[in-house]
């Protein structure tokens, strides 16, 4: 898959044990990842209910980083903003 002007490579982050740290902004009008002075933020389309805001965010950190979405942990966050991923 070619790489797209929204998603950044993250993929020297990729590294086993790996804890990723990024505040999410649902219900954007696109789906789009930024990486600025360290800070990561993920802007994803889909609602902040039932889990559906952090599973876009996980295929979309996934893509940027060069992995598997399952390889992805929420360690925090999982009803707030900010939140912190494993790479297991």
């Amino acid at each position: 898959m070619a790489p797209r002007n929204d998603i950044p490579d993250l993929t020297a982050l990729a590294t086993p044990g790996a804890q990723i740290a990024l505040r999410v902004t649902p219900k954007a009008a696109s789906n789009r990842l930024t990486c600025e002075d360290g800070q990561i933020r993920a802007w994803v389309t889909t609602v902040p209910e039932d889990g559906k805001a952090t599973a876009a965010v996980v295929r979309l950190l996934a893509r940027a980083l060069g992995v598997a979405p399952t390889r992805l942990t929420l360690l925090k966050g999982a009803t707030s903003r900010d939140k912190l991923f494993r790479l297991d």
